[in-house]
């Protein structure tokens, strides 16, 4: 990005003090969910046991509609058993891939649920496509917080900044605590690419430009990602890289990819993408979220599927 950028310039600081100085710097432990390929983390400062739990899972199986806590009750049992406190729970973004079990971590564990803010933007083409009416607020109520760009916060004694990352949708933001930025959907392991940017509100353009900004922090600068979906040849999961390998490796945005490059392939690409298996039911509830739909006169919450309109 250009010299301007003082968003950037902040996380590179903020970067660098942890990479000098290892208090600065978090521990992080990640949970894997086969069944959405989802990684989600607890991120704690070891001075203080605060933490922040970021991109949850609720287990949800759509032929019969039930919702479960399987994975959510392995995050739990992390955090009791180790003591911390949690302080945020973070959504990277609105996911169309699993549902957040964001309100039910809340209830047991505390802390604020955030967002960045652009949220408001996929609220309101969601809640039109699913004709949610008048009662859904599109105003990211549902949120305790929303996050701009270059927002600081903290998780104990360790600094964090949120950076604006769109283009999977308008809402991705990337989280950085100390020297580990949580950068969502934008970016997957350098052997398997990067994101899709055909949802609603997604730009292909924009992606590349996200990507090269989270790129121009420094190379040693800890990726994790939201998930991995194992590239063809390669046998284990995988979910940590860095900014340098990235720049190196990626298979879809290395240093030498050209916008108009990414953007033909990333095109092309999507053009031959299924919709996600749960684009319907997690898009519905983490706009509000992670909150089922307000129940019917029968006491029932119900899931819409729009027919002939995605």
């Amino acid at each position: 990005m250009g010299t301007h950028d003082s968003a950037l310039t902040a996380a590179t600081t903020q970067i660098d003090a942890a990479l000098a100085e290892k208090a600065k710097r978090p521990t992080i432990a990640g949970f894997f969910d086969e069944a959405t390929y989802t990684i989600s983390y607890v991120v704690h400062d070891p001075a203080t046991n605060e933490a922040a739990i970021i991109d949850s899972v609720l287990d949800y199986e759509s032929a019969s509609g039930r919702t479960s806590y399987g994975s959510a009750d392995r995050v739990i049992e992390y955090v009791t058993s180790n003591n911390l406190k949690v302080t945020w729970l973070i959504e990277t973004h609105a996911h169309a891939d699993h549902i957040s079990a964001a309100p039910y971590l809340q209830e047991k564990l505390g802390g604020k649920l955030a967002i960045g803010k652009e949220i408001v933007r996929v609220q309101d083409v969601f809640g039109k496509l699913f004709n949610a009416g008048t009662d859904f607020e599109r105003d990211g109520s549902q949120f305790d917080h929303l996050f701009a760009d270059g927002e600081t916060f903290k998780v104990g004694t360790l600094d964090g900044i949120a950076l604006h990352v769109p283009g999977h949708t308008p809402a991705d933001m990337a989280f950085i605590i100390g020297d580990a930025a949580f950068v969502g959907d934008t970016i997957f392991m350098p052997d398997f690419g990067t994101a899709r940017a055909d949802f609603p509100g997604g730009d292909a353009r924009q992606l590349f430009q996200s990507i090269r900004r989270l790129l121009s922090l420094p190379d040693d600068t800890r990726l994790f990602l939201c998930h991995d979906y194992k590239a063809p040849g390669r046998e284990d999961y995988a979910w940590e890289t860095t900014v340098g390998q990235q720049r190196r490796e990626n298979v879809h945005v290395k240093d030498g990819v050209s916008e108009d490059e990414f953007v033909e392939m990333r095109t092309t690409r999507d053009a031959t993408l299924a919709m996600p298996n749960l684009i319907m039911p997690s898009v519905q509830v983490n706009i509000r979220g992670g909150r089922l739909p307000d129940p019917e006169d029968n006491g029932v919450s119900y899931i819409k599927i729009p027919v002939n309109a995605v």
